[in-house]
């Protein structure tokens, strides 16, 4: 994996993220905010820790990107057996919904249309689309032409009258 470019104190949660899991978490309890700040440095610094032993590990397999294995290994080595479990239940639901993300994006391929069939159908709407435009237009300039008046009052002359040409 890519080494870092040192800026390590500029990579942290988002502090409303943060926010939003401690309301959500603990919903009748107020916390100061140092000891949010704390919980966004400690968030930071764990996942700053996995994701280091991750990359060891999967340097170690002669691999290029981190999987989920290589994560569940690091979680282990260093200690965080208990989560484990937790995590691959997470994992399993990430992939669940990832997996009915694509189902939903490919459902114009499931449709059973011809793909010249859905053009023929696009090209249609748009000329009833100009059609239904070009039909306005007159009405519009007809509209105009009400408020447009007739005899503009002539301008006036240096004296500040208007001069009547009649």
């Amino acid at each position: 994996m890519a080494s870092s470019s040192g800026n390590d104190d500029d990579l942290t949660i988002p502090r409303a993220a943060i926010n939003k899991m401690i309301k959500e978490t603990l919903p009748n309890v107020r916390v100061a905010n140092d000891a949010r700040e704390l919980v966004v440095n400690c968030c930071t610094e764990f996942i700053h820790l996995i994701s280091s032993e991750a990359n060891e590990i999967c340097n170690k397999s002669d691999k290029k990107t981190i999987s989920p294995e290589h994560v569940i290994n690091a979680l282990e080595s260093l200690g965080f057996a208990s989560y484990i479990t937790e995590v691959k239940d997470v994992l399993q639901e990430c992939k669940t919904v990832a997996l009915k993300r694509r189902k939903a994006s490919s459902r114009l391929e499931n449709l059973g249309i011809p793909e010249e069939e859905l053009l023929r159908q696009q090209q249609e709407l748009f000329a009833k689309r100009t059609a239904v435009t070009s039909l306005k237009a007159p009405v519009r300039l007809a509209a105009a032409s009400l408020f447009t008046p007739r005899n503009p009052r002539p301008a006036p002359n240096e004296q500040g009258n208007h001069v009547n040409d009649s």
